[in-house]
């Protein structure tokens, strides 16, 4: 059988931005949405953001709901996820190779599932990896789970806006070099996936 990955197609980025982004396919999108919002409110939390060592919640930073998922969840529809995001490394790293020559790394740490309603989003710019509380963090990847017009990513010194597209994945380094936002739609509501590969402890 043909491997997923040859199917994948290409959502093409300057090669010199460093982000890759490919699809996933549309089902696996339209599960994890369906998951999330049978999920009780209860396992759910306001999205925080992280201030010199410290949580804390500001909508007018970051207004989101968000959902953990943790590294052992392998149960439909996170296992096909896992398996269509490898994917997305694996021609990640071939596209840019250096990381093959780094330490092993991994997804070892529980990522998120994140709802933003109309006028919601992450509002201020920010990278990925700002403290020792970061420090393993090397690749970070996204998932836009629903096509949201105007509601893209925007990449502060690449000088672009990525548009929210159903299933397009986005592997990006985790420093400062890829400060980003989210571009913040007033009349559409927004899912995505997102988390780090970090190197392994």
């Amino acid at each position: 059988m043909e491997h997923y990955s040859k199917k994948m197609k290409e959502y093409k980025l300057p090669f010199d931005s460093f982000i890759g982004g490919w699809f996933i396919d549309k089902p696996t999108c339209n599960n994890i949405v369906k998951y999330f919002k049978k999920t009780p409110d209860k396992f759910k939390s306001k999205g925080h953001v992280f201030n010199h060592g410290g949580r804390r919640i500001n909508k007018k930073v970051k207004d989101s709901l968000d959902l953990p998922i943790s590294t052992q969840q392998f149960s439909p529809p996170f296992k096909n996820y896992r398996d269509r995001l490898q994917d997305c490394l694996e021609k990640y790293l071939v596209r840019y190779p250096e990381p093959n020559d780094f330490e092993r790394f991994n997804i070892n740490d529980d990522y998120n599932i994140q709802y933003y309603k109309p006028k919601g989003g992450f509002k201020k710019w920010h990278s990925e990896r700002g403290g020792l509380s970061d420090i393993t963090r090397m690749l970070v990847f996204m998932t836009f789970l629903n096509d949201v017009p105007g509601g893209g990513t925007m990449f502060k010194y690449q000088k672009l806006t990525v548009p929210a597209k159903k299933g397009l994945t986005l592997i990006w380094p985790t420093d400062f070099t890829h400060t980003h936002k989210g571009q913040i739609s007033k009349t559409h509501e927004k899912y995505i996936i997102t988390g780090w590969f970090t190197f392994n402890r």
